[in-house]
């Protein structure tokens, strides 16, 4: 398989050597795996996505994503790769109250200049919310407005969905709901790096789960892949695959 990101002896340091920092870390996905990061508050695991995602430099070390070298970027370029390449799934959706489910999926898109109306149906269609494309965030479930959310950080075709405790601020049912989603994207060929807490939900559902303790991995697992029958594959960048 083709590695995706490469992580080579990242350190983090903030102001104060507070906690949250890397220390020492290296760490290889490949193209295609959904992967879990999973550690207490304050191991590093959302710093370690921070910094995959090009939102924070290392202190040192260097960060690869896709062959592009994140620290040798400056904040132009970082910006034009995060809204090429990457799609970011956040806790709370972060959807625009007075935009329809439909005109927030279309923001990136727009920012990239670009018409993608279809597509935005398409992917509302695909997980399974089309009929809320004309509701306002305010008349959707918690479940409705991650996938919503899920849907926005596709539009622009992303080398990589970074999901940062995405189901975090929904009841057991609607995350659930949401990790299977995720499995789907990935069964559809979706590289998948996701931060959360909860081992049941990061094990039933990952092909891989790292554990971080004190800004270090401490444990890398291999898991069995999940099963995942052909209703739950969704099409990822135009591949067969169905919903």
């Amino acid at each position: 398989m083709t590695e995706l990101i490469r992580l080579t002896d990242v350190t983090k340091v903030y102001q104060g050597g507070i906690t949250g920092a890397l220390n020492g870390v290296s760490l290889a996905v490949e193209k295609g795996e959904f992967t879990a990061i999973m550690g207490p508050s304050g191991s590093g695991k959302s710093t370690m996505l921070n910094l995959v995602a090009g939102l924070d430099r290392p202190t040192s070390g260097t960060v690869v994503v896709g062959g592009t070298d994140l620290g040798k970027l400056g904040e132009a370029g970082s910006a034009r790769f995060r809204r090429d390449h990457i799609g970011f799934v956040f806790q709370f959706f972060y959807l625009l109250p007075n935009l329809t489910a439909l005109e927030n999926v279309l923001i990136p898109a727009q920012l990239k200049g670009g018409a993608a109306t279809g597509r935005g149906h398409e992917l509302l269609e695909q997980l399974g919310i089309k009929d809320v494309a004309d509701r306002y965030p305010a008349r959707l479930s918690g479940g409705q407005q991650q996938r919503v959310a899920i849907a926005r950080a596709l539009i622009n075709n992303p080398t990589l969905l970074l999901a940062d405790e995405p189901t975090g601020a929904l009841d057991t049912q609607s995350g659930e709901q949401v990790m299977e989603v995720l499995g789907g994207l990935n069964g559809g060929g979706q590289t998948i790096l996701l931060v959360t807490h909860d081992a049941k939900l990061a094990t039933r559902h990952a092909a891989r789960v790292i554990s971080v303790m004190d800004g270090k991995i401490v444990d890398d697992a291999r898991l069995e892949s999940p099963e995942r029958a052909p209703s739950d594959v969704i099409r990822v960048r135009g591949e067969e695959a169905t919903r």
